[in-house]
Order: structure tokens, then C-alpha cells, then sequence
């Protein structure tokens, strides 16, 4: 059965203009459009007037930010006065600036005010990586459009003796190239009458107009703020889009079926193989029923398993199969059936496979572990390409899929429609990113601090962050959430609806939902648990962050640090464990997956030369409650696998002496942020057993907290100094992780490669040093590792 993906496609629509065949952007084509198309044959036009109302603007575009647009009465409504609010197409780039072009749409001044940031047309929108993903969150190129009485083309302006307000204009601009050189000419009509009220011409480099094209709302606003005091808002409609210049690429669609994410459980029940799944869409009409419909291909025919709704707050439908036929893979397909304006149907197709459980192939599973994606770095794709050099039998995300400032915009905490919104656009891009890889594996998803909002998250069990912790602005500082419940539950709703479900299903405070429970694939084990949701927070014992302890020296062990009564799983998840532990029915090897290390394995940050002694985000911290956790796992015999830290690292956990405990894997960050460093040598951290490889920073440590450690390999990064996005998250450590669990000898390979590693080629200089490893789950043995 092939594996290559069937990407996302609907119905070809067809439109009369002038005489000429056309299509709506990013349909697919009967022709190769791979290749640039005449303009005389091929126009492509928004048909936003044929979509009902919702928030989502379509598959072929990329609203800047989503919670800031809806489509409302077949126009492309733009609901904030803010700056740079912006509608680029993902399917039609400016590819070749030497051949001619033409662009038009309509648009109207919805709300008027003295301080008009402008509107019109954006060209040349284009990254250091130019990807066409990469390039909608690029706000600069050249302008073209008008703004208060003038029109402009890039620098250049001229008065206009019309108002913006008082009638919907039609923007009309062509591109006519000549020996590297482009002479644009912007027109404008009366939208209405058809009358052309001005036009103005301008000669720019061809090559500056290459990459995205995009609609704009307020060029010349703040981007940061999301209203303008007597600012204006502006809506489009009518967007066509022609001319040799641009390259069509039905493929780059993102909807309406964004994703989809599953898993497969071997359930050790009369449910047999469980397979749960998620389809995640945009925000779509509420008005009318939404469903998402799964099939599989049986016998070469499409068979109907269920039809589940869309939850219209996560926006996603959540399928459980009971009884799946894991010993073979089985093709698979979602289905959205979008009722369209004109009573027509509009039907959406995402195709993958359901692996086979690679137990009854009798092979190793290989896991690729990531975590951690900054999006300077989006869209991450020599490591997703090596995911599918890799094609692993799971995936596993450990956490941070987002970052609070991913695709800029700022933070929305209130109101909780707006909050959820904006939660989800960020979250869009993880599955942008990685989608072709998730459709084809098991997924495990964990929600972190910043998937919440929050730089740090102690949980204390699902309590409310204060009010006087919110107003001092040091809310990495305190315990509780800071978001509302109905977003927190929607992070932990749109991350972990497709594992099987919780242990206990009980709510922790105020109703906030739970996920830890267990996983049985490939003949392993997965335990999957929160390290932050009951975690305590540093507060209780007048802990300030980045602060306390700043002027201790390395080796003191602070008690004034530590108390009995301090949570990190907190007691649920602790017997969670303890049963989890000694139940081997259908596995041989087990696997613990969380947020983070339960060590302090960080000397410095966020420079090499500054030496912060306390990380209390890590899980060393608090060390009686990790004590105990680990007291609890060491009977499993379980490698533990998380990230979150930003640097890679290989570890043992030792209580109640050196190395009595479990192995930690804590992978690379895909794209690695905030930059630590593991630099005991330099401040004189004594050690003792260095591994035979002798590389630095390695051998048996305690870390700051007094936790017994033995630090077999880490991957610190250098300063990073490259402009270029990939080149940078390779300076920073960034990569990922991939464990191989041999179930019949009972090892664990592991492996850690760099950002841009080829897994094509078998350089060593694809992994950091001290990896590859091989541990055996007896005797606490280790082989094969590259100094």
C-alpha cells in the first residue's frame, strides 16, 4: 500500500469571466500547476460570496491574525482597527517577475475614523527561507493601495480627490516587466458604477515583487495593537488574481480539515485495538451542523466507520473504533461536506494510513520524539523532511508546540471566545508543519506551560492564578492558571482527544480536564502524565524565580528549598503510576511520557556566561516529590522521555543513591527559544564515574536541588549569531530524538540529531556527541555510543 499522502482537495469550481475559463483559488486543476499558467486561460477569483459566515476565511488563505477576520456576507471582514492585519493566499505566489500580471479587489471602509492606517495590496512578502508558509508572517514587501486622500506604490504617493468612505472602491493593478524592471500601474474604480476615478504608475525592481501576495488592513497601524483609538477597519471581496507571473499550487490548501491525529491501543480488553482519532478544522458557520465523516478502503472501496460532529469550541471531531484490525496498515479518509451559499456541496478530503502495530511484524518501534517549537524557525522543514526519511511507527510531541508570541499578534487571555481563537491559530501552525507525518502515525500530544499561555505553569492542581500575581507581570513566578478554564480545556482537548481516554477521568479543580493515562503499541508501554497540572507553586515557599539563591554558591543544598508537603504529580497521577508499573500484561518494555526532566540539568542561561544556580521549572524541583516519583517508576524499569528544557540530554535518575533509578531522554527542542547550557565543569560542580567516552560535563552530579544524577551525554548549544532561520536553530541545539525499543532483546536505542541532519547519509556529525546509546532495560548497561 503506498504511503505517499492524498493531500486535501475539493470540487473544481468554475466561474464565467469575460469569456475566460477561471477557478477559485487554489481549486484543483485538470491542469499541472506546478507550472505558471497563461492569464489568458487561467483567473483566479476568492468566491468568498458563494461561503456562509464564520470566523475560518477558507483553505486557500492565511488570515494575520484568525481571530481578528470572519467572512460575513460572502466579503473578507476584517473585525480590528490594528495595524497589518493581513489575508495572504497560500496557493498563488508571484513566482516570475519577468512576465506580466494583473490583480484586483474590491473593498470597502466598514469603519471610518482620523487615524486610517490604509488598504489595498501587498506583493513581495517573502522570508530568508522564502516558503510560502514562512512568508504569511513576513509584513513588509511592496504596498500598493491608498490611505486616507492618497494613493501609494511602495514610497511613492499621489493625492486623490475621492473619500475611501463614502462607496466601495475596486482596486486594479497590473505588473508590466521590462529588462528587470517592473512598472506597476494601480487603478481604482467605483465598485459600484464601474467609473474609474484615478490611476498612478511606478517602477519598482522585478525581483522585489516575488513571493506572497496578500491583502492588508492598515498598513501604516501598530501591529501590536488590536484597536486603534478613531481607527478604521476595511472588508475585501471579489480578489482575482491572473498573469504568467504567478505559480498556482492547489497542493499548498490548509483546510478544512487541517489535520488529523490518532492513536492505537492494544487495550488488554474485549475492546481489542482501540483506535481514537481527531480531525481538526477551522472555525467554521455555527449555524448549521458541522460533521466530519471517517472511511477506510476495503476491497478498493470506501467504506463509512462513523460520522462524528465538529465540537464548535476545539473545532475538531474525536472517532473511536473498538476491535481495529491492527496486523495490517488500513487507508484511511475524513470527509467535510461544506454547504455552500448557492445550495451546492463543497466536499473536503484528508487521506492517511493507520499503521499496522509493529508487534506482529515482530520489528523494533521506532518512536521520534520532539519537542519545543519557537517559530522563529516555522515551518521546521529539514526536520519534518527527516521525519519522512524516518517514517516512524509513533510520534510523540512532549509540549510548546506553540509560543505565546507565535505569529505575532500578542496574547489574548479575555475574552474566552477571542482567547480560544487565538490559542488556536497558533496551534494551527504545529499541525501545518507537521501534519504529513501525523497522518501516517500514532501521535502522542502533551500540552505544556506555553501551549497555555504561560512561561512557567505550577498547576496546583487546576487552582486560579491571584489577582496581585497577574498585576506584577512575574506570572512565571506563581501558581494556578492564568487562562480561563474553557481555553485550558480546549489546549488539553485540541493536544490529547485522540489518546485513549484518561485513567481517571475525574476533573481537577474548577472543572479543568485531565488526560494522564496509559498506551500499549508495538509491544511497549507508555505511561502518558502532567508534570505541571498538580505541580506546587514556588510561592508557597517565598521562592522568587530567576532570583532566589542567586548568590549561593554551586555546591550548597538549599533546605529552606524543599518540603514534604510539595506536590509534582500529585497523588492521582502517583497511583496512576504505581498500578501502571506492575501491570505487564501485553508488553515487554515500558516508557514514561511527560513534560520535562525530573532534574536540574542547567548551569546556565539564557547566556552561556551566566550561571543561574535554580531552574525550578525543571522537575527536579520540588526533590521530595520527585523523589518519590521516581521511587515510584523505578520498578517499570521505564525510560522516561520528555523535553521542554531546550537542551538535549541523556540521564539517569538516582534517590537513594547514584544510578539506582531510571533512564531520561530529554530530547532536543525542535526549534530551541530560551537557550540553557550544562556547564558543570566550568564552575567547579564536583563529579565523579565520567563515562568512557570522557566527554565533558558528563559522569555523576548533584544537581542544585541535592538530586542524584548521572549525566551520560548533553547536547549544549553554541551562541547563536545566523540571520537565517534554519541555520540559527542549528546553532541553538535544536533537533530531535528517535528511541528504538528492541522488545526481544529489551534495549533501548537512542539516538539525537541535529537540526540539520541528512538522514539520508550516515554522517556522524548528524547527531551530538555521545549519542547514539544503546541501554538494556536489565543491569543499567549502556553500548554503542560515538564520542
Amino acid at each position: 500500500m503506498s504511503k505517499q499522502p492524498r493531500l486535501t482537495r475539493r470540487n473544481a469550481i468554475k466561474l464565467g469571466l469575460a469569456g475566460a475559463l477561471t477557478s477559485s483559488i487554489g481549486c484543483q486543476s485538470t491542469k499541472d500547476d506546478s507550472k505558471h499558467q497563461n492569464s489568458a486561460q487561467k483567473t483566479l477569483s476568492s468566491n468568498w460570496g458563494n461561503s456562509k459566515d464564520r470566523i475560518w476565511i477558507g483553505a486557500e488563505y492565511w488570515a494575520n491574525p484568525m481571530e481578528d477576520w470572519q467572512l460575513q456576507d460572502g466579503k473578507a471582514q476584517c473585525l480590528s482597527s490594528g495595524g497589518n492585519r493581513s489575508l495572504h493566499s497560500l496557493t498563488t505566489q508571484l513566482r516570475d517577475p519577468n512576465s506580466p500580471f494583473e490583480l484586483s479587489v474590491d473593498v470597502e471602509q466598514i469603519q471610518t475614523g482620523t487615524n486610517d492606517g490604509g488598504v489595498g495590496i501587498r506583493l513581495g512578502a517573502s522570508s530568508d527561507i522564502d516558503d510560502y508558509r514562512a512568508n504569511c508572517f513576513i509584513h513588509k514587501g511592496i504596498d500598493i493601495g491608498l490611505c486616507k486622500k492618497q494613493m501609494f506604490i511602495g514610497r511613492k504617493r499621489v493625492n486623490a480627490n475621492f473619500p475611501l468612505s463614502s462607496t466601495p472602491l475596486k482596486l486594479h493593478l497590473s505588473g508590466q516587466p521590462k529588462q528587470g524592471v517592473c512598472l506597476l500601474v494601480l487603478t481604482v474604480y467605483d465598485a459600484t458604477t464601474q467609473e474609474r476615478l484615478a490611476t498612478m504608475s511606478h517602477h519598482v525592481e522585478a525581483q522585489s515583487l516575488t513571493g506572497n501576495v496578500a491583502l492588508v488592513s492598515n498598513f501604516a497601524n501598530s501591529t501590536d495593537k488590536p484597536n486603534i483609538p478613531q481607527g478604521c477597519r476595511y472588508q475585501f471581496s471579489d480578489w482575482l488574481i491572473s498573469g504568467d507571473a504567478f505559480s498556482h499550487q492547489a497542493s499548498q490548501r490548509f483546510g478544512p480539515i487541517l489535520w488529523a491525529m490518532y492513536t492505537l491501543n492494544d487495550s488488554q480488553t474485549e475492546n481489542g485495538h482501540s483506535l481514537r482519532m481527531s480531525a481538526l478544522t477551522g472555525p467554521l458557520n455555527i449555524d448549521e451542523p458541522q460533521r466530519i465523516t471517517l472511511q477506510v478502503l476495503q476491497d478498493g472501496r470506501w467504506q463509512t466507520l462513523a460520522e462524528e460532529p465538529l465540537d464548535q469550541q476545539a473545532w475538531l471531531a474525536t472517532f473511536t473504533i473498538n476491535n481495529w484490525p491492527a496486523r495490517r496498515d488500513v487507508r484511511y479518509r475524513l470527509l467535510y461536506n461544506e454547504l455552500m451559499r448557492d445550495g451546492g456541496i463543497e466536499v473536503d478530503e484528508f487521506e492517511g494510513t493507520i499503521k499496522a502495530d509493529p508487534k506482529y511484524s515482530g520489528r523494533p518501534l521506532t518512536l521520534a520524539a520532539l519537542t519545543c517549537q519557537n517559530d522563529y524557525a516555522f515551518p521546521y522543514a529539514p526536520v519534518a523532511n527527516n521525519l519522512g526519511i524516518l517514517d516512524p511507527d509513533m510520534l510523540y510531541f512532549s509540549g510548546d508546540q506553540l509560543y505565546e508570541n507565535h505569529g505575532g499578534y500578542g496574547v489574548v487571555y479575555q475574552p474566552t471566545d477571542k482567547s480560544i481563537l487565538n490559542y488556536l491559530r497558533k496551534y494551527y501552525q504545529f499541525g501545518w508543519a507537521f501534519r504529513e507525518s501525523m497522518r501516517h502515525a500514532p501521535t502522542v500530544v502533551l500540552p505544556d506551560d506555553h501551549d497555555v499561555f504561560q512561561g512557567n505553569l505550577w498547576g496546583n492542581g487546576g487552582e486560579v492564578m491571584s489577582n496581585v500575581a497577574v498585576a506584577s507581570g512575574r506570572t512565571d513566578n506563581a501558581g494556578g492558571y492564568i487562562a480561563n478554564v474553557a481555553m485550558i480545556n480546549t489546549v488539553h482537548k485540541t493536544h490529547t482527544a485522540h489518546h485513549p481516554l484518561p485513567y481517571d477521568k475525574q476533573a481537577s479543580l474548577r472543572d479543568i480536564s485531565v488526560y494522564f493515562t496509559d498506551l500499549i503499541y508495538g509491544n511497549v508501554s507508555f505511561a502518558i502524565i502532567a508534570d505541571r497540572q498538580w505541580k506546587s507553586g514556588p510561592e508557597l515557599l517565598n521562592i522568587k524565580v530567576g532570583v532566589s539563591g542567586e548568590n549561593e554558591p554551586p555546591t550548597l543544598i538549599n533546605p529552606d528549598f524543599d518540603h514534604p508537603d510539595l506536590q509534582l504529580l500529585g497523588a492521582r497521577q502517583e497511583q496512576f503510576l504505581a498500578s501502571w508499573g506492575a501491570d505487564w500484561r501485553g508488553h515487554k518494555l515500558k516508557a514514561v511520557l511527560s513534560q520535562t526532566v525530573f532534574s536540574g540539568i542547567s548551569t546556565h542561561q539564557p547566556r552561556p556566561d551566566r550561571y543561574l544556580k535554580y531552574d525550578f521549572d525543571c522537575s527536579g524541583w520540588p526533590a521530595t516529590a520527585r523523589n518519590r516519583a521516581i521511587d515510584i517508576m523505578r520498578d517499570s524499569k521505564a525510560l522516561h522521555i520528555c523535553g521542554d528544557t531546550h537542551l538535549g540530554s541523556l540521564s539517569q535518575y538516582g534517590v537513594h543513591q547514584q544510578r539506582d533509578s531510571n533512564w531520561v531522554f530529554c530530547t532536543p527542542a525542535i526549534a530551541a527559544g530560551w537557550p540553557r547550557w550544562w556547564n558543570p565543569d566550568s564552575i567547579g560542580l564536583p563529579h565523579s564515574n565520567r563515562p568512557d567516552h570522557n566527554l565533558a560535563n558528563t559522569g555523576e552530579y548533584l544537581d542544585a536541588f541535592g538530586n542524584k544524577m548521572y549525566v551520560y551525554a548533553v547536547a549544549n548549544p553554541i551562541a547563536a549569531t545566523a540571520s537565517n532561520r534554519y541555520l540559527k536553530a542549528q546553532q541553538k541545539g535544536s533537533g530531535f530524538g528517535v528511541i528504538r525499543f528492541n522488545t526481544e532483546e529489551k534495549t533501548y536505542q537512542i539516538e539525537a540529531y541535529r537540526f540539520l541532519a541528512n538522514l539520508l547519509s550516515n554522517d556522524d556529525s548528524n547527531q551530538f556527541a555521545g549519542w547514539p546509546v544503546t541501554i538494556a532495560q536489565q543491569g543499567n548497561q549502556v553500548n554503542g555510543s560515538r564520542s
